[in-house]
């Protein structure tokens, strides 16, 4: 039911992990040149689309990323994140997505499962409603869609 419109509107929270503040410059090969801020306008427009409103931020620092999940408890109704190479280290995001009890998608430019072995584990996965990766850019308006979709799914019962 992608676009229907409630009273209150639903509110996602987008947080980009390390390095994602140099996409467009960093290894294109593998990201491909949109720029994070260009991300950033096509997300706002699709949700607007959708209906919903929408917040995003980047961050390099484990412990900024964590304090917006945990801001996000009462505030958003989902998360979509990319943790970026927290993605394979960070206990301290996985138990923050598990503690706010919040619906997450994690959303991967590249397939990371076509990399190095060590970009295989995901400390994310298993507690997110989906995961999607390796479609550049639009992985993160694929992201955004399913979290849309399942959220007033749930809300409809």
């Amino acid at each position: 039911m992608i676009g229907r419109t409630f009273v209150n509107k639903l509110s996602i929270l987008v947080l980009h992990g390390p390095n994602l503040n140099l996409l467009g410059k960093r290894e294109p090969n593998l990201y491909g040149n949109v720029n994070l801020e260009a991300i950033n306008r096509f997300l706002n427009e699709e949700a607007t689309r959708l209906g919903v409103n929408l917040t995003a931020h980047q961050s390099n620092q484990e412990g900024q990323l964590v304090d917006w999940i945990q801001q996000a408890w009462g505030q958003h109704d989902g998360i979509l994140i990319n943790a970026g190479a927290y993605t394979h280290t960070s206990i301290a995001i996985r138990d923050a997505l598990l503690g706010t009890k919040m619906a997450c998608v994690e959303v991967h430019l590249s397939n990371i499962y076509k990399r190095e072995s060590f970009r295989h584990h995901s400390y994310i996965a298993d507690i997110a409603i989906g995961q999607i990766s390796g479609f550049g850019a639009e992985s993160y308006r694929l992201g955004l869609w399913a979290l849309v979709d399942y959220l007033q799914k749930n809300r409809e019962g």
